[in-house]
């Protein structure tokens, strides 16, 4: 059996670390005298109780029960137990959604999703609008860790890949996995201060301005405005679209550049790959929307820039009418949302590091085609990729389609339309929290969901933010095995 002590001790503390944020929000409605205060301050009363037990209940748990499976567990138990604790202020306190609709909103925080259940933001107590944004924050951070430390040991995905000796993107960038994550803890929240202090001089309010910085350093999406940031055109976009990159750019190039190597980062094919792409689908939606519409073009690069960066990093805010444009963009913006932005960053989809490895081995496969005797093996950045990092690899993809596929035809059971059911999943599996639909085409939230299509998206954001295999091999007898 499975010792899940050392589990419940971490899984405690973070319960003790998130009640501790709650308090931020409580000070913030206390301050304001809403009423709302209370009602958080029962919520954090109630987690740091939870937290306490499990870390007392748990503590005679022995440093060298922490393997491989309980790495699993451990990563699984974060994301499916922290939202229902994140949800209680939801519940409690305004807006008093039941609990389908909190744990929804919470795990949409914590997994940086971005999709709201929540319509009437602007209306909502201050202090709960900063929750959103701290759910935001934690999860993103946790999400770092989780991409740069654990899922290259789970070997999910071919993230093994980053693990081989010599290669310095993860493994060989400190020589400790505390200092490792001490400066990314460092350069996230410097990154989070720089994106608030530049939303605060361009005019948004200091509580617009926090909110919105955590959730774009976090790719998290969650906005304080109903209209998003259509409340901030103009340089809120140009600034917005700039941070959300930020964000989406793996961290470990950061904590490079902190110790002095500025080579790595603009070395790094992943985020060379991403930008082009970026580049690409930005010039491309610009100019058909210039071409077909009355337009300006300034105002169509704008609004073409801040919602398709939003989208391809996975973030979820949004601009003006650009949901509504339809016809090209909405299939540019389905492809880039799949893609996603790079490993080893907060950001989701199948990420561009995949991206790049299949694209090399079609291109390996119709070499093999053409000259049967050649030998050809798939390259990344000019080094051999292991034939088990190859079948990681398409296995994850394959799964990704496939669940697409599975939770798009279970929406449809429940009579939602083929566009709505198809970019629910859509958004939810990618992490990209972003709307289509008729669905979402009355409030811009997923308030109008059924019940049971919240349930398949929080179940679609929790497999796309561990990367599928995390949560499947759970479910195999083999796992719980000694």
């Amino acid at each position: 059996m499975v010792d899940i002590r050392p589990i419940a001790y971490v899984l405690g503390w973070i319960l003790m670390v998130l009640a501790g944020l709650m308090l931020l929000p409580a000070f913030v409605d206390w301050n304001a005298q809403n009423g709302n205060a209370d009602d958080i301050l029962q919520a954090a009363l109630v987690t740091a109780g939870v937290g306490v037990l499990l870390a007392i209940s748990s503590a005679n748990a022995t440093r060298g029960a922490f393997d491989l499976r309980s790495a699993y567990l451990l990563t699984a138990a974060i994301w499916f137990v922290v939202p229902a604790f994140g949800a209680l202020p939801f519940m409690l306190g305004a807006p008093r959604l039941h609990f389908t609709e909190a744990y929804f909103e919470a795990v949409s925080g914590i997994t940086t999703t971005g999709a709201t259940v929540i319509y009437g933001l602007d209306s909502l107590p201050a202090g709960m609008n900063l929750w959103r944004g701290l759910l935001n924050a934690a999860g993103g951070l946790g999400i770092a860790f989780v991409a740069m430390i654990f899922l290259p040991v789970m070997r999910v995905g071919g993230m093994q890949f980053f693990r081989t000796e010599g290669f310095d993107t993860f493994g060989k960038v400190l020589p400790r996995a505390t200092d490792l994550a001490r400066q990314l803890l460092g350069v996230y929240i410097g990154l989070i201060v720089i994106a608030g202090v530049t939303y605060s001089i361009i005019g948004m309010t200091p509580l617009d301005a926090a909110v919105n910085a955590m959730a774009s350093i976090a790719t998290g999406g969650f906005s304080p405005r109903d209209v998003s940031f259509t409340a901030y055109q103009g340089a809120g976009e140009y600034f917005g679209a700039l941070f959300m990159v930020l964000g989406s750019l793996p961290y470990v190039r950061y904590v490079q550049l902190v110790n002095g190597q500025t080579g790595p980062l603009w070395r790094d094919s992943q985020v060379r790959a991403y930008l082009k792409i970026i580049g690409c689908a930005v010039g491309t939606v610009t100019l058909w929307r210039w071409l077909t519409s009355d337009m300006a073009f300034e105002p169509a690069l704008r609004e073409s820039l801040f919602n398709l960066v939003s989208i391809i990093s996975s973030t979820g805010f949004f601009s003006g009418s650009f949901p509504t444009w339809g016809g090209y963009m909405l299939v540019v913006a389905f492809v880039i949302g799949v893609i996603g932005a790079c490993s080893g960053s907060s950001a989701a989809g199948l990420t561009v590091f995949r991206a790049q490895l299949v694209a090399a081995a079609l291109v390996q496969q119709v070499r093999q085609i053409v000259s049967p005797g050649r030998v050809s093996p798939v390259k990344y950045d000019g080094r051999t990729v292991e034939p088990d990092v190859m079948d990681a690899l398409i296995l994850y993809v394959t799964g990704y389609v496939l669940t697409l596929g599975v939770l798009t035809v279970a929406m449809t059971l429940i009579g939602l339309d083929t566009q709505s059911a198809l970019f629910s999943v859509w958004s939810a599996l990618g992490n990209i929290g972003y709307g289509f639909g008729s669905i979402v085409a009355r409030t811009g939230t997923y308030v109008d969901l059924p019940d049971a299509g919240k349930w398949i998206m929080t179940l679609a954001m929790l497999l796309g933010r561990l990367g599928l295999l995390a949560i499947f091999v759970l479910v195999l007898p083999r796992f719980w095995r000694r």
